[in-house]
């Protein structure tokens, strides 16, 4: 049975690991790869779950789910010296707890994120942080209707409207697609409507990661179980004058096509999406896979099978250059078992690999669990474990 809680997927991972082992973009080659941030777990933070924004001038945003004044996580702010600032710490109360999902951020430099525990009910909240620090609690979860236990990241729309998923609560208790309006009015509440609440069978159940919206205003996310197979699917959810529809677009089988998707999706100008899927695939530690629009249908492609073991594959999102090159992190595999950073790029026919980094498992860092983004002609990212006291680290990759 398959749990409702990616901290509780990853910590059952950690410790099967841990029994076997007892934006400029950046070039492809000559990378230098440095830590940026050690967190010490105490004031500043420990064990990232996630990955970085920027601001463009060089500082990174990010979370940590665990750590701080109270050990329920906080967000930071890390600038362009490598010198960081807490700029919220979570007691675990009525402003929420773990967050566990990726930030964004508006032209205000307002920040915007979930919690996977706390808030008025214990089932997560949806938050903002000002730039200069100082959170207010948009939405808390009931875990009812409305969903419970938000693990991704969200998205915005051009209204200030954010979305997003959360894994538990909802109709069957599988977790919901969700909105949050802005107020059109000042000092008014955030409104919450669960837009498709997940079911038992072949419509997916789970989500852990978030949504994308396209032109249209429609959403495209995945689900980590259910569909067809019970592995996982990609679906669509299309606006309609009644309501939201959910069409699936690939049910994942286990095979070839890889299988558990806990990332996100993303997409290309021409309407492409990309993701990964943790397990599956040729290699056996999952796949980055392509979903492209056709007359019909959508066509599934898989563009790389990543030759580890179990749930090595990538957990978060991949994040694309403007030529059109892929680019993200796996969990546990690697000369080391504890995780890579990798490239593709796009080629005649096929996808070319390129390992940008082999994490140790010592001072650089031990298990990745991050996005990535580009700043200033280098690429950063998060582990959530290693590094100098044993609680992840902000690393740089530079050319």
């Amino acid at each position: 049975m398959m749990s409702q809680s990616i901290s509780a997927r990853n910590k059952l991972a950690l410790a099967i690991v841990l029994g076997l082992a007892a934006s400029s973009i950046p070039a492809a080659q000559a990378q230098t790869f440095s830590v940026f941030h050690n967190f010490s777990g105490t004031s500043d933070g420990a064990n990232p779950l996630n990955g970085l924004v920027t601001d463009g001038s060089g500082n990174l945003y990010g979370t940590t789910s665990s750590g701080g004044a109270s050990y329920n996580g906080v967000v930071f702010k890390i600038d362009t010296s490598g010198v960081e600032t807490v700029l919220h710490n979570f007691n675990g109360g009525a402003d929420g707890a773990n967050p566990e999902g990726v930030l964004i951020r508006d032209k205000a430099g307002n920040l915007y994120g979930t919690t996977t525990a706390g808030g008025a009910s214990g089932a997560g909240t949806v938050f903002k942080v000002a730039a200069t620090g100082g959170e207010k609690v948009l939405y808390s979860f009931t875990g009812a209707a409305d969903g419970a236990v938000p693990e991704a990241g969200l998205a915005r729309d051009a209204a200030g409207n954010l979305y997003g998923t959360t894994t538990a609560g909802g109709a069957s208790g599988n977790g919901t697609v969700f909105k949050l309006s802005a107020p059109k009015q000042k000092g008014a509440a955030w409104t919450e409507e669960a837009l498709y609440s997940f079911g038992t069978g072949t419509d997916g159940t789970i989500p852990v990661g978030g949504v994308a919206l396209d032109a249209a205003g429609n959403l495209y996310g995945t689900t980590s179980a259910g569909g067809t197979f019970g592995y996982g699917t990609i679906f669509q959810l299309a606006a309609s004058g009644s309501g939201w529809t959910e069409n699936i677009l690939h049910d994942f089988q286990d095979g070839d096509d890889g299988a558990v998707p806990y990332a996100g999706l993303i997409s290309d100008k021409a309407g492409n999406f990309y993701g990964a899927a943790t397990e599956g695939g040729t290699g056996g530690g999952g796949t980055i896979f392509e979903l492209t629009p056709a007359s019909g249908g959508w066509t599934f492609t898989v563009l790389y099978s990543n030759p580890g073991w179990g749930i090595s594959g990538a957990f978060r999102d991949v994040i694309m250059d403007p030529s059109g090159n892929l680019y993200g992190t796996t969990h546990c595999d690697g000369a080391y078992d504890a995780g890579t950073v990798y490239k593709l790029k796009p080629a005649s026919g096929a996808w070319t690999y390129t390992s940008l980094y082999v994490f140790t498992g010592g001072s650089d860092g031990l298990y990745s669990f991050s996005n990535l983004v580009f700043e200033h002609g280098s690429i950063f990212g998060t582990t959530n474990q290693g590094g100098a006291n044993g609680l992840g680290v902000v690393f740089e990759i530079a050319p």
